[in-house]
């Protein structure tokens, strides 16, 4: 779940991470001292700089640093440079120990202090306090059991602001989550498939057909639930044929069946193209075929028409999906795409039929998540467009790359 851009890290680990650390070196920042000498400084280079990102490469006392925000960086290590190592969580210099250069490894998070050179593009390092990637695996995992462990996952059906509660549909039945101004709000960014992008947000951010997940302490009878964490957003589901792929652009057009218009998909390096192959798309197409005789709704809910229901879960039994599902619930959609072939946005082609989860961004725009080929069965079986709603935003986007609820 790290400090900036370790793949597959949490905001909550990131943000830990940053402040940990910056408030680390914090005490070894040197004061002011009183006088004209910090106005004279002031049209120059600074006498001091620190920058936080991702060891890139190590070539003898030299380190190549992939700050979290401008240009790779240049770090010179002298003999007389202080390294110190911190646990993901340490907010200060009380528990880190030293550690030796030929420690550092490509892949750490650092922070780095030093004198910057008159371009800014190298420092001189004075101290550098790091987070080995090792510790940030560990606490990646940590994270991502808890998740499981404590996750619930669900489409919102209400929202009590007064009572502090939101009420999701997970596994098909209720499950009330409790906030509290302790509890850490979340929510999707616009245009971004990236959890790591999620915003800080409040509980009237949520809607009635949002996404949302949640860890924290459940009740006895899994009803109900006391929050650490929220987050939530609103993804569109969209089913439909390829008007037209432009590969320069890096989107593809698709004309929507439950809207009747277009929408232009940005495909990102996030995004994930495949191909259900034709008997899992057949498997699919006969259990929505039998959720829609059974009288289960199919079609969007109130207060968010770009969200479709998820397929309701089908009775128990092996010719269902012939995927891996969680108990009671639909099949496991990661699982599902890992065991299919990889596509690319060449070859998408007009006329094709797709079915595509993406960001809310514009009326007619979004960034894919998911975009998936061969579902003419699963559209003919639901031409209403729920279809479209196999696809979950949690089981890419989710935090720690978590691919569902317990």
């Amino acid at each position: 779940m790290k400090l900036g851009k370790t793949s597959g890290g949490s905001h909550l680990l990131r943000l830990a991470l940053i402040f940990s650390i910056a408030g680390a070196f914090s005490l070894l920042a040197p004061s002011s001292k009183a006088g004209s000498a910090p106005q004279a400084q002031s049209s120059a280079t600074p006498a001091s700089t620190r920058h936080i990102g991702a060891v890139k490469a190590i070539n003898g006392t030299t380190i190549t640093l992939t700050p979290d925000t401008g240009s790779d960086l240049t770090i010179s290590v002298q003999p007389t440079t202080r390294l110190l190592r911190i646990a993901p969580g340490q907010k200060d210099l009380k528990s880190a120990t030293p550690i030796q250069f030929p420690e550092l490894q490509v892949g750490d998070r650092i922070l780095v202090a030093g004198k910057p050179s008159d371009d800014n593009a190298s420092v001189l390092a004075t101290t550098i306090v790091v987070m080995t990637h090792s510790d940030i695996a560990a606490q990646h995992q940590q994270e991502l059991q808890d998740w499981q462990k404590r996750g619930v996952d669900g489409l919102v059906t209400a929202v009590d602001s007064a009572a502090s509660t939101v009420t999701i549909s997970s596994r098909g039945k209720p499950v009330i989550i409790h906030s509290s101004p302790n509890t850490i709000i979340r929510r999707y960014a616009q245009d971004s498939v990236k959890f790591d992008d999620a915003k800080p947000s409040t509980l009237t951010a949520i809607h009635a057909g949002d996404q949302l997940r949640a860890r924290g302490e459940r009740s006895a009878n899994g009803g109900e639930l006391t929050a650490d964490e929220i987050v939530s957003g609103a993804f569109r589901n969209i089913a439909g044929m390829v008007s037209s792929v432009d590969p320069g652009a890096s989107t593809v057009t698709v004309h929507d069946l439950l809207s009747q218009k277009n929408v232009t998909l940005k495909i990102a390096a996030d995004s994930q193209l495949h191909a259900l192959p034709p008997e899992m798309a057949q498997r699919i197409a006969m259990r929505l075929k039998r959720a829609g005789a059974g009288g289960a709704p199919s079609g969007p809910p109130a207060g968010n028409p770009q969200n479709a229901n998820p397929p309701p879960s089908p009775p128990a039994g092996p010719e269902d999906s012939g995927a891996p599902r969680h108990l009671g619930g639909p099949p496991d959609l990661q699982q599902i795409l890992s065991r299919t072939p990889v596509v690319a946005l060449s070859d998408l082609h007009k006329g094709e039929a797709v079915v595509a989860l993406s960001t809310e961004g514009a009326a007619d725009a979004g960034t894919a998540i998911t975009l998936l080929t061969g579902v003419e069965p699963i559209l003919e079986a639901a031409p209403n467009a729920s279809g479209a709603s196999i696809l979950t935003p949690w089981s890419l986007g989710a935090p720690s790359g978590d691919a569902g609820g317990p």
